[in-house]
C-alpha cells in the first residue's frame, strides 16, 4: 500500500469516545497514515519500568479498522519529571552556565549516560511490544533533533565526551595545539582533559576550538539518534526509520544524519509567527526542499505540514484560501512522497494550544478540512505514479555544514548569513524557473552543465582539485567573494595570496578586500550600475578577463566580477555579493553561458518544477499569489489537472505531463 496523505494525530489529548469519530472524518478526508507518541514518554510509562501501551495499541487498532496506518515516534525529546527527578543530571547546560529545567521540551543532555541506559529500556520495549503491529508501518526518532539545543548541552557529561572524541581526532595534545593556533593568548594545553566547552568567556573565543565542538555535537545527536534506531532495526525490521528535519537548520549534519535513515522527513511552517513577514519567500521554501532531497538524494516524506495558524505565545497569518494546498504540492513537486498535515486538530492545552491544525478546538470539520479533503481527492490519484520520481536539474549549488559553522563563528560582516546568502543565488534561478540540486562539494558534479559553490570559505586540497577536475573537463563553476580564506581547522591560508590555488582556476589572485560594514558599494556591469553588498575582494588579473568592475571607493575601476576559461570549461569569480537586480542579471549571463534551458515563463510569485520517471517528465505550476496568473512552458506538456492551460486563479496548483523520448 502506497502513502501519500496523512496527519499528526495525539489520542491521548482527547476523550476515548471521540477516537472514532476522528478515524471516520479522517478516512473521509482521505487520510492514508497518522504520527503518534512522539511527545508520549509518561503516558506510556508513568514509572519506571512499568509500560503501559495499551491505549496506544488501541489507537493504532481503531485507525487500521480505518486503513489508516501508523507511524510511532520515539518520546525522547520530552523526558518525564519522574526521570528527572532520579537523574536531574539529564537536564542540560546552556552556554552560561547554567541549568535548563523541566516544564518544555528537549530538556536532556545527549551524551548522558543516564539517559541513555533509560533510552535502551524505553524503547527496547517500545520496539517489542509494536514489531508485529499489523497497523505500525515505521518510527519516528525523537523530534527535530537540534531545535531548542543551539547552545547545549555544556555538562559534564558533554566536557568529558567532547575531550575523548578530541583525543580520537588529533590523537597528540601537540597536533591540537598546532590545529587551534593556541599560540594566541596563551591558550595552549598539556592534557585534553584541561579542555572544556566553549561556556561563556571573559572576552572572545577560539575560532578553531568553536568548530570542532560544532563538529562534536553534529556527531553526538547522529550517535544519539543511532543509538535508537539499532534497537529499532533489531527488533522491528520490517518497519522504516525516518526522522523529521528542519530544513537548513545547521544544529547536526543532516547528510550525516541520513545515513542512519530509510528516508528523510522535513517539517515546514511557511507561515511561522516567527517570520519577518507575514510569509516565508516562496523561494526560500522551495530551496529547503530541494536541500532536504539532497540529503540523501533522494524522495522525502514531509512529516509536518503547515496545515493552520502557527503560534506558541504569538500566532502568525492564517493561511488564505488554497494556499495550505498550494504549500503542501510545492513539497511534491520538490520530491516529497508523502505529505502529512500538522496537526489533526488543534490542542486545547499546553504551548501549542494556538498552534492550528486541520480541525479547530471544536472538533468540527472547516474550511480547513474541506480544502484538504479536496486537495487529496484531486492528487491522490497521480500521486502513486511520481511516487520514486525525481528532479533532474541541470545546476547545483554547493552547500556544506562546516563551512555553514564556520561563517555562524565568524561572519565576516555583521549581517553576513550562510544560508541567507545561498538563498540569494538559488532565487534569482528559482525565478527564472531554473531548477536546483543542492551538493556538497565532493559530490559527483559531471551530470551538472552548472555548479555554483558560494563562500567555499573552509578549503582543502582535494576540494581544490575536485572543482579543478570539473572545469577542466568542461564544467562551469562559479566561486565567490571569501573563497579558500581558512584551512580545514578554521585557520587562515598563509602560503598563497587568496583564494589559493584556486587563484590558478579562476585566473586571479586578491591581496586585499574590504568589508562594507555600515555601507554599500557600486558595481559597473554592462553599461549599468548595480548596488553590492557587504563586501569586495580586491581582485588583480592573471589571465582572466574583466566583466565587472567596481565603482566606487578607493578600488573604483578594478575587476569585480571575471571569467576564465580553463581547460574545456569556466570559471567565473564573484568578489562581492550582488543585490537582487545584479544577481537577476548575472544568473541569466550564467544560464545562457551554460547552456541552462529554463522550464518557461512567468511573473515572481508563480513556481515551476519538475520530477521525472524513466518515461514521463511531471511538470508542476503553482500560483502562490492571491492574484490571477497566466504563464508560457518552453516545452510541450499534456494538462492533467487545472482549469485552465497557460492561466492560473489564486493559489491555483496545476499538473501537467509528457512522455520522454526514446533514443535510439
Amino acid at each position: 500500500m502506497s502513502i501519500h496523505f496523512g496527519v499528526a494525530y495525539y489520542p491521548e489529548h482527547w476523550p476515548r469516545e471521540r477516537w472514532e469519530t476522528d478515524a471516520k472524518l479522517m478516512q473521509e478526508m482521505g487520510v492514508q497514515v497518522v504520527r503518534m507518541a512522539e511527545f508520549s514518554w509518561f503516558k506510556m510509562e508513568p514509572q519506571e519500568g512499568l509500560f503501559q501501551f495499551e491505549w496506544l495499541e488501541e489507537a493504532v487498532a481503531l485507525l487500521n479498522q480505518y486503513g489508516i496506518k501508523t507511524i510511532l515516534g520515539t518520546p525522547t525529546a520530552a523526558p518525564p519529571a519522574w526521570m528527572i527527578e532520579k537523574n536531574p543530571e539529564i537536564q542540560p547546560i546552556d552556554h552560561h552556565g547554567r541549568r535548563r529545567y523541566f516544564g518544555g521540551r528537549h530538556h536532556n543532555c545527549h551524551s548522558n549516560k543516564a539517559y541513555r541506559v533509560h533510552i535502551k529500556r524505553f524503547v527496547t520495549a517500545y520496539a517489542q511490544r509494536f514489531a508485529e503491529n499489523p497497523g505500525v508501518i515505521g518510527w519516528q526518532i525523537d523530534n527535530e533533533l537540534g531545535n531548542s539545543h543551539e547552545d547545549l548541552c555544556m555538562c559534564g557529561s558533554c566536557r568529558l565526551q567532547f575531550q575523548r572524541w578530541l583525543a580520537v581526532k588529533y590523537r597528540t595534545i601537540e597536533a591540537l595545539n598546532d590545529a587551534w593556533g593556541t599560540a594566541f593568548w596563551s591558550q595552549g594545553y598539556h592534557r585534553f582533559s584541561q579542555i572544556i566547552p566553549p561556556l561563556i568567556t571573559a572576552a572572545g573565543e577560539n575560532p578553531s576550538a568553536l568548530l570542532d565542538w560544532k563538529c562534536y555535537c553534529s556527531d553526538l545527536i547522529v550517535n544519539f539518534a543511532k543509538w535508537q534506531a539499532d534497537i529499532i532495526r533489531e527488533y522491528c525490521p520490517n518497519q522504516f526509520i525516518t526522522h523529521n528535519y528542519m530544513g537548513f537548520n545547521q544544529k547536526v549534519n543532516y547528510y550525516d544524519l541520513g545515513t542512519l535513515l530509510d528516508f528523510v522527513s522535513n517539517d515546514s511552517y511557511p507561515a511561522g509567527y516567527w517570520q519577518k513577514t507575514p510569509h516565508q519567500p516562496d523561494s526560500e521554501i522551495a530551496a529547503s526542499y530541494d536541500v532536504v532531497r539532497g540529503y540523501k538524494k533522494k524522495p522525502f516524506w514531509m512529516m509536518e505540514q503547515q496545515a493552520g495558524i502557527a503560534g506558541w505565545e504569538y500566532m502568525a497569518r492564517a493561511p488564505k484560501p488554497g494556499q495550505m494546498a498550494a504549500w503542501a504540492m510545492q513539497s511534491v513537486a520538490h520530491g516529497a512522497d508523502s505529505i502529512l498535515f500538522f496537526r489533526w486538530r488543534t490542542c486545547a492545552m499546553g504551548t501549542e494550544q494556538f498552534w492550528h491544525g486541520i480541525l479547530g478546538h471544536s472538533g468540527n470539520p472547516g474550511r480547513t478540512y474541506q480544502e484538504a479533503k479536496t486537495l487529496i481527492q484531486t492528487f491522490a490519484p497521480y500521486m502513486d505514479e511520481f511516487e520514486g520520481a525525481m528532479p533532474n536539474p541541470q545546476v547545483a549549488i554547493v552547500h556544506s555544514f562546516r563551512q555553514n559553522y564556520a561563517f555562524d563563528i565568524q561572519p565576516n560582516h555583521p549581517e553576513l548569513r550562510y544560508v541567507e546568502h545561498l538563498n540569494k543565488y538559488y532565487k534569482a534561478l528559482y525565478e527564472k524557473k531554473i531548477p536546483v540540486d543542492f551538493v556538497q562539494g565532493m559530490d559527483d558534479l559531471t551530470n551538472y552543465k552548472l555548479v555554483i559553490a558560494p563562500l567555499q570559505y573552509l578549503m582543502n586540497p582535494r576540494l581544490e582539485q575536485h572543482y579543478m577536475e570539473y572545469v577542466k573537463n568542461g564544467g562551469h563553476l562559479v566561486l565567490t567573494m571569501r573563497t579558500g580564506v581558512k584551512d580545514e581547522t578554521n585557520l587562515c591560508m598563509t602560503d598563497m595570496e587568496l583564494p589559493g590555488r584556486l587563484g590558478e582556476l579562476c585566473g586571479i589572485e586578491i591581496p586585499e578586500y574590504d568589508c562594507l560594514l555600515g555601507k554599500k558599494g557600486g558595481i559597473l556591469y554592462g553599461k549599468k550600475e548595480y548596488v553590492i553588498e557587504k563586501w569586495c575582494d580586491i581582485i588583480t588579473l592573471q589571465g582572466a578577463s574583466l566583466i565587472a568592475e567596481y565603482s566606487t571607493s578607493f578600488y573604483k575601476q578594478s575587476p569585480a566580477i571575471t571569467e576564465h576559461m580553463y581547460g574545456e570549461g569556466v570559471a567565473w569569480y564573484v568578489g562581492t555579493e550582488p543585490g537582487k537586480e545584479l544577481m537577476e542579471d548575472l544568473m541569466a549571463y550564467f544560464a545562457k553561458a551554460s547552456d541552462i534551458e529554463t522550464l518557461g515563463a512567468a511573473a515572481d510569485g508563480v513556481e515551476m518544477m519538475t520530477r521525472e520517471s524513466d518515461d514521463k517528465v511531471w511538470l508542476f505550476v503553482i500560483n502562490h499569489t492571491r492574484d490571477e496568473q497566466v504563464y508560457h512552458l518552453h516545452d510541450r506538456y499534456t494538462l492533467l489537472e487545472g482549469e485552465k492551460e497557460e492561466f492560473l486563479n489564486p493559489y491555483e496548483i496545476q499538473l501537467h505531463v509528457k512522455t520522454k523520448h526514446k533514443k535510439g
